[in-house]
């Protein structure tokens, strides 16, 4: 799994994407070296981390997951607690919902994953990215 984190403070600097650009040339490279599925993220869940709200989580996915379907057909995930983020990242082309809070953030996610018939990824995390380490 190739993993872009399209926000300025993920844990992980490394995966880091700010620009549009800069995140589909390293999606290409990340399938070029064998990713079987690209996950995107716009909100960071580093412990402590700040919520990002829907509309600057969209702007930050929606033009990375719709380049990346227009010139592949690699499975991508959406990395999102909201299901309005989730909602419209599949309809922009994402595949799999990956949602670190195990469909508990948003009562809604998990109508929408069944409604969708797209796979789930359920991750554990004990509280938020805010309280995780209290």
């Amino acid at each position: 799994m190739g993993i872009l984190n399209c926000t300025p403070d993920s844990f992980y600097s490394e995966s880091r994407m700010r620009a549009r650009g800069d995140a589909l040339a390293t999606a290409r490279e990340m399938v070029e070296d064998g990713a079987d599925i690209l996950d995107i993220g716009g909100e960071s869940t580093r412990p402590a981390s700040d919520p990002v709200a829907p509309g600057e989580e969209l702007e930050r996915v929606i033009p990375v997951i719709e380049g990346i379907r227009q010139r592949s057909d690699i499975p991508i995930s959406i990395d999102t607690r909201k299901a309005p983020v989730a909602e419209r990242a599949l309809d922009a082309g994402a595949d799999i919902i990956n949602d670190v809070s195990a469909l508990r953030d948003d009562a809604d996610m998990p109508a929408l994953a069944a409604e969708r018939r797209c796979p789930v990824v359920i991750m554990h995390m004990r509280g938020t990215p805010k309280t995780m380490q209290k």
